[in-house]
């Protein structure tokens, strides 16, 4: 149980203790502001409205009745009712030694597991990835690390373009390349490149669309050449993701990739039990869902076409069986996705109409966290100079060059920066992009996100560098300290308690699918702690032996967090930078 949850249930106690009614919440938090108190809880003005009564009597009936004996060493009433906890530095010396002993760092599992799918990254195999993907991907993956850090069970779900009407021209566009050379790894060294040439061969020769069309016929229909053709040409595309991934660290494998074609054989019988149930009409020879209750402005339904005219189907149609397939089958309790929020009216179809048609019990909870996109410094999508698309793999060789020849400057001695640079370099571009509020857009700049000064990975990456650094010049195994944490002065007490919220914070990210929470809450950590560095020596020759050790767990307890803090993220960190 972290401090919220404790206090939360103590101030609820006393509120029952003092005939308040069960409805009525607490309302414990972190205080905004110095002199109020460690904590706050403003319940007594909600639980007054509701009474009728006057809120400051009230907060101090609830007083009256808040055992918190141990826990705290004042309370206070504020304004108009608001109760003022400030925490006992004993007990919060005893909390934080309990911590920093404790391999899972106090962060306690979920009361309720559950069984969460996350939707995420979904590159089309037909391409390469490219920096539109790179949200979807690295966000996703920090909910899916925290989410299982809390013990829950996350099934993680690739949903790749690997199906559709590209496919013919680019499995005949393939077999013509294999008859030159025996390696499809080698026709399809660039897949962007391998693209165009096909696409230029079906604008230029007749002969070729009608074959590439005619096996688009044959690969529906699961013709066995054209079918291995296509497991070849999705095996080199999935080879170019996975490198990706593993430069990226991102956990998704080719196990979690379960792609558009996998639902082929669901597709008539959803669209049949649509039918059966009156959900679809045909319009203009097409199979079409009204939503009424994603009517527009003058009251005109919402179109989804769930099969075309000819006989083909859509993503709706795709995405309906992928998540009746996760609720069914994977016995999903909560499904999330992470997909750009140009795609909101989509999902929210999607969601109604699978409600809509029960393929989804009301009691899974259907999620679309959607992101904002990444801007060059023009204002405008993040592009290459020239106005092309940019692809993921050259991004993420250049940010390790960056990071390069950033470490070598700022610390020329180093011997070997190449495994320093790769960490700081794709951690930069990651955290840049989680720093920030999911919804929004931001701009792409590498001398922000390269920097050691402020809310950036290099700052974090280096924090957790120089508190290793003083194990190394005392000489210290951090884990052999055996004395007792002491908390004694102001900055002790205030980092100690932003150390003992990280529970609450993960909880909280993984509540709100919002990574920039961690982020925020891992740049306090820091920056309390070089407050805390520079008004309590640890090392100094005057420093009682006691008050350094104490200082080097709670040193030790700091590293600790920023560690596994950036490993939710996905960042790794160095010993020496």
């Amino acid at each position: 149980m972290n401090i919220r949850e404790l206090l939360s249930e103590k101030v609820k106690s006393a509120m029952l203790a003092a005939g308040i009614p069960d409805e009525c919440q607490p309302m414990v938090a972190p205080s905004k502001k110095a002199g109020f108190g460690d904590y706050q809880a403003n319940g007594a003005m909600g639980a007054a409205k509701k009474m009728g009564s006057n809120p400051r009597e009230l907060a101090a009936k609830i007083v009256a009745q808040l055992a918190l004996d141990g826990i705290a060493e004042q309370v206070e009433i504020a304004g108009p009712g608001f109760i003022n906890i400030h925490l006992d530095s004993q007990w919060l010396s005893t909390q934080l030694g309990n911590a920093e002993r404790d391999d899972a760092l106090a962060i306690k599992p979920a009361t309720t597991p559950q069984t969460i799918v996350v939707d995420y990254s979904s590159p089309n195999l037909a391409k390469e990835m490219h920096v539109g993907h790179l949200r979807s991907s690295i966000i996703g993956d920090a909910l899916v690390r925290i989410l299982s850090r809390l013990g829950h069970n996350v099934i993680r779900q690739n949903h790749v373009g690997d199906w559709g009407t590209q496919f013919g021209m680019l499995i005949a566009e393939l077999e013509e390349q294999l008859s030159e050379s025996d390696s499809a790894g080698m026709a399809l060294s660039d897949l962007e490149v391998f693209y165009q040439q096909a696409k230029a061969h079906f604008d230029r020769d007749s002969a070729f669309a009608d074959k590439a069309r005619n096996y688009v016929v044959k690969l529906q229909s699961g013709d066995a050449k054209v079918l291995a053709l296509w497991q070849e040409f999705k095996r080199v595309s999935l080879e170019h993701s996975s490198e990706i991934y593993r430069k990226l660290n991102v956990t998704l494998t080719d196990d979690d990739v379960c792609g558009e074609s996998f639902y082929n054989d669901d597709l008539a019988p959803l669209v049949g039990e649509l039918q059966a149930q009156g959900l679809c009409q045909e319009d203009q020879g097409a199979q079409v869902v009204f939503l009424p209750e994603l009517a527009d402005k003058e009251g005109n339904p919402s179109p989804v076409i769930i099969q075309k005219q000819g006989g083909g189907f859509l993503y709706a149609t795709t995405d309906l069986a992928a998540i009746r397939y996760r609720a069914n089958n994977l016995k999903a309790e909560r499904i999330l996705y992470f997909i750009d929020a140009r795609q909101s009216l989509h999902m929210q179809q999607v969601f109604t109409l699978a409600r809509k048609a029960g393929f989804v019990a009301d009691s899974i909870s259907l999620e679309h966290h959607a992101f904002g996109t990444m801007m060059g410094s023009d204002g405008k999508p993040f592009k290459t100079r020239s106005g092309g698309t940019v692809k993921l793999a050259a991004l993420l060789d250049e940010a390790i060059e960056r990071a390069n020849a950033v470490i070598t400057a700022k610390n020329p001695e180093l011997a070997d920066t190449t495994d320093i640079a790769r960490k700081v370099g794709i951690g930069a571009v990651k955290y840049a992009d989680l720093c920030k509020t999911r919804t929004n857009d931001y701009v792409f700049n590498w001398d922000t996100m390269l920097s050691f000064e402020g809310n950036t990975a290099p700052y974090l990456q280096y924090a957790y560098t120089r508190v290793q650094s003083i194990f190394r010049k005392a000489d210290i195994d951090p884990n052999t300290l055996s004395g007792p944490v002491e908390i004694a002065s102001e900055q002790e007490k205030s980092l100690a308690i932003k150390l003992l919220q990280f529970g609450e914070i993960l909880a909280q990210v993984a509540d709100d699918a919002m990574p920039h929470i961690l982020c925020t809450y891992l740049y306090d950590v820091a920056s309390l702690y070089m407050r805390f560095y520079e008004a309590c020596p640890i090392l100094k020759s005057d420093v009682e032996p006691g008050t350094r050790d104490s200082r080097l767990r709670i040193c030790h307890a700091v590293a600790r967090t920023l560690e596994t803090g950036l490993d939710m993220l996905g960042i790794e960190v160095s010993e020496r930078m």
